[in-house]
């Protein structure tokens, strides 16, 4: 039977389950979970959550980007980085967000971790667009700035008004105001089209000296 270290190892991901480990692995369920919990006290290894674990080595840790975490957080579906996160990193708002927000498919729920707090948002499945793998350091997915913006005002339209307000907005990079629009035509629900609609013209307006990309 191989070592959990090396068990670990080739599953090549900054994150993984307990299962993970133990569909490489086999052997005792209960013994793989002491031989975790030991590495976790050595420093190599670090609890993000229940049955949940990411690499901890020294040499290593700060090479983890948080972002790439999300995936593994979020069992059954893919998600993306999107809502203020996303806006962050394509650099038209300034403010670091407190936590890292993801859009799903599956229900809305904040998880805390470690390694950070995440806070995931249901997009229903046909609005599950507009994202691809991010151009940056780490690897994970991403909205585009137009639809990151347009995801934001799609979640305001719920009870908790979550995202209705933003700090400044930088539209002057690579924002397209026509891109933004049409994202918004695809929007199935007549009601929460109408509230995006609204939003995102009165933002515009307020950003109207910022950029003239269409």
């Amino acid at each position: 039977m191989i070592s959990v270290i090396e068990a670990i190892a080739r599953l090549k991901r900054p994150a993984f389950s307990t299962a993970d480990v133990h569909a490489i692995r086999g052997g005792s369920l209960s013994s793989l979970v002491q031989s975790l919990r030991a590495l976790e006290k050595q420093g190599m290894l670090a609890h993000l959550r229940r049955g949940l674990w990411m690499l901890a080595l020294s040499n290593t840790r700060s090479k983890i980007n948080p972002f790439e975490l999300a995936q593994y957080l979020v069992p059954g579906g893919p998600v993306y980085i999107s809502f203020t996160s996303a806006l962050h990193l394509h650099g038209m708002i300034g403010q670091i967000p407190q936590a890292i927000t993801v859009a799903s498919t599956t229900h809305t729920q904040t998880i805390r971790t470690s390694a950070g707090t995440f806070y995931i948002h249901r997009i229903a499945p046909s609005f599950f667009k507009g994202y691809d793998w991010y151009r940056g350091e780490g690897s994970f997915l991403i909205a585009t700035p137009e639809k990151a913006l347009v995801d934001c005002l799609y979640v305001s339209s719920r009870r908790n008004r979550r995202f209705s307000h933003f700090p400044e907005l930088d539209f002057s990079k690579s924002f397209s105001k026509k891109r933004a629009q049409e994202w918004v035509g695809r929007i199935a629900d007549f009601r929460i089209r109408s509230h995006v609609q609204k939003k995102l013209g009165e933002l515009l307006l307020k950003n109207s000296g910022t950029s003239d990309k269409s």
